[in-house]
């Protein structure tokens, strides 16, 4: 019931926060919004709501790929739940820390043990990250010196990549010197409980070196399946790309002018975005993105931008929130039923009558 509670306020603080920031990012032309949305045509709606489905669709191929590591015949389907059920709750939870918790009781439901459920969720950590910071630098190399120059926030954002490449750099060296990140989280669990944040000293080391025995074996496991990294860093790819083109072909069905090589500077300010978001820890980054979204490409959309972000946040985030939560319902009334009757037909038939 309080965890309900939780959730619900959650969802409270995300529409508030979020009709707050359209607000924001619309309040000077509101009506050239309401009329570039009005006159665009059905079937481009359909294509653009469809999109964010699509990307989802694209991370459940994913954790596809990774189950088949762990069960025969774990098929598309398994993972698209994963995925939904992952979104939904990275969505309503405070910097996205619910997801991985529940995708790892749906994997469980789907017969993945919750050991195995954690090496997915590591590997596909890992692969994405890596791939990803890939990704954003060749984008920083094309683009942001350029756009730097233009506007201020984007101190901001060189801050976020620099904070997200610390973390992938961080994340190696413990799986190569892990004996290292043993003693050095022992110095820094002693020093937080002497100032009172941690409660339970012990507890919290222990989970602390379970976490990072899970991440250095994912790892050696990854390196010994050069196959599996590629394959999963091509679908990661794919994943992106369609992430962070959505606003090009937004302005595109909008009317809004853009030429074909505009389509890297949107893909660049889309990560971009995405790079200020790590600095967000309310449920789904709810507020920020939208006003960073906003800062950042007005300078390319005009008077369009909003317009573009109301139907691009929409198809990412919001439709699949619902999605989401539409997914988990039904699974694990599914998987509750699926359990109730494999037990039921466990017992000795004197049982049941």
């Amino acid at each position: 019931m309080k965890q309900g509670r939780k959730y619900a306020l959650n969802l409270l603080l995300i529409l508030v926060i979020t009709v707050f920031a359209v607000w924001f990012a619309v309040k000077d032309n509101y009506e050239e919004v309401l009329r570039l949305i009005s006159n665009i045509k059905w079937y481009y709606l359909v294509i653009i709501m469809a999109w964010g489905i699509v990307y989802t669709l694209v991370i459940g191929w994913i954790y596809q790929v990774f189950g088949r590591r762990y069960r025969k015949g774990y098929r598309f389907l398994h993972g698209v739940v994963v995925a939904f059920v992952g979104a939904f709750f990275s969505g309503i939870t405070p910097s996205a820390t619910g997801g991985q918790f529940a995708q790892a009781y749906i994997m469980k439901k789907q017969g993945i043990k919750v050991s195995d459920g954690a090496s997915i969720l590591w590997a596909d950590f890992i692969v994405y990250q890596t791939t990803m910071m890939i990704y954003v630098t060749i984008l920083f190399l094309l683009r942001f010196s350029y756009y730097s120059a233009q506007n201020a926030w984007f101190n901001l954002i060189l801050l976020g990549y620099l904070i997200n490449v610390v973390v992938i750099c961080a994340l190696y060296t413990m799986a190569l010197f892990p004996k290292v990140y043993i003693r050095l989280s022992g110095v820094i669990v002693n020093l937080l409980a002497r100032i009172h944040l941690v409660k339970n000293r012990e507890e919290t080391l222990a989970n602390w070196n379970l976490q990072l025995a899970s991440f250095t074996t994912e790892i050696k496991k990854l390196t010994k399946d050069k196959r599996l990294i590629l394959e999963t860093a091509g679908i990661n790819v794919l994943r992106m790309t369609l992430q962070f083109s959505l606003p090009f072909f937004i302005a595109l069905m909008m009317g809004i002018h853009l030429q074909p090589g505009q389509l890297i500077d949107v893909i660049a300010l889309s990560s971009f975005v995405m790079m200020a978001n790590s600095f967000i820890p309310i449920p789904g980054a709810s507020g920020g993105t939208e006003v960073v979204f906003a800062l950042l490409f007005g300078s390319l959309f005009g008077s369009g931008t909003g317009a573009v972000l109301l139907l691009w946040r929409f198809s990412t985030y919001h439709l699949v929130l619902i999605c989401g939560a539409v997914i988990f319902i039904l699974a694990k009334r599914y998987y509750d039923k699926k359990q109730s009757r494999e037990e039921r037909d466990s017992l000795p038939k004197e049982e049941i009558l």
